[in-house]
């Protein structure tokens, strides 16, 4: 029997991406995300999520309890449909009809605890299960912001040209073309990437919204471990692709509170952990105009991650992973 949870949990992830593009912008012809006003980069937190999806798909691929609800080409509504054939086992239409809705409010717990006991997304990053077939809407206990890059990135437009043709008659083309034409025929595509950029994002765990009697989702802390399990190093270990280059995590400060509400604030907490650039053997703050000639980084190793341990608020432990 898993335990439930009741402490609550702050956390800040730095992960980095070096000739890639970490979160492409469909509106925006698949370029990385970016902060108009700064030019900083940025990550969804829908693309964080879906990197710990993919992690525990695969290492729990044979446990019932870590089931994935949003697979690619699932189909969400006969996911909820489980759901009804295990309230109403004797009712055929719970196997056939096209929609359905709980008869009183012990019916709409019970398929909703059904969702969140069979599939660890749900009971996590909860989720809006009132389609068709009507679960009704979980509000899930881990929630992550946005990540945003420390400094601001250069996005690059980078060509991709093909060596074979598609058919003779393109071959013909490529060989009797004009000259100034012979490349556009040979161009297969673009890739937009960002040289280097290092990313932070918080990341907030609510014990109540896990572990309430009406509220919860049922997360537990063998669930919060594999959670940790999926951002230490994991998500991106198994996420390769060429047009995300190497994404790598750097560092994970997991902010563990006593009480079920928590013990500080964790803007509070999250401002003790700051980001400096670093240089032969200098060290100064972003952005601090000692820093306007140096060369733009290209690796972790040019930046330098502080943290004040100094007086904690009573009640809140800091762990690194």
């Amino acid at each position: 029997m898993t335990e439930p949870l009741t402490q609550r949990h702050d956390f800040v992830l730095f992960f980095d991406v070096t000739n890639g593009n970490p979160n492409g912008d469909p509106d925006a012809g698949n370029m990385p995300r970016l902060d108009p006003e700064t030019g900083r980069g940025l990550v969804t937190d829908v693309c964080l999520k879906r990197k710990v999806r993919n992690w525990v798909e695969l290492s729990r691929e044979n446990e019932k309890q870590y089931r994935i609800y949003v697979t690619e080409g699932a189909v969400l509504n006969e996911k909820h449909r489980e759901a009804y054939i295990d309230a109403r086992p004797d009712d055929k239409k719970a196997r056939t009809d096209s929609k359905l809705s709980p008869k009183d409010d012990a019916e709409a717990l019970r398929v909703k605890k059904f969702m969140c006991d069979n599939f660890f997304d749900i009971r996590t990053f909860g989720g809006v299960l009132s389609t068709g077939i009507n679960c009704g809407q979980v509000r899930g206990p881990v929630q992550f912001a946005f990540a945003e890059s420390v400094e601001p990135v250069l996005p690059l437009e980078i060509s991709i040209t093909r060596m074979a043709a598609t058919s003779e008659k393109e071959k013909k083309d490529i060989i009797e073309g004009e000259d100034e034409k012979r490349g556009d025929k040979r161009t297969m595509g673009r890739k937009h990437i960002i040289p280097y950029g290092l990313y932070r994002v918080h990341g907030y765990i609510s014990a109540p919204l896990a572990s309430h009697e009406t509220k919860g989702t049922g997360f537990s802390t063998a669930d919060l471990e594999v959670l940790f399990e999926a951002l230490d190093q994991n998500m991106f270990e198994h996420d390769r692709s060429a047009a995300r280059g190497e994404m790598a995590k750097k560092r994970l400060f997991i902010f563990r509170h006593e009480s079920k509400l928590g013990n500080a604030p964790s803007h509070e907490l999250f401002s003790r952990i700051e980001t400096f650039r670093a240089h032969q053997g200098e060290t100064h703050p972003i952005g601090d105009i000692r820093t306007d000639n140096w060369p733009p980084a290209r690796k972790f190793e040019d930046y330098e991650i502080r943290v004040n341990r100094d007086n904690l608020p009573a009640g809140v432990e800091l762990i690194e992973r």
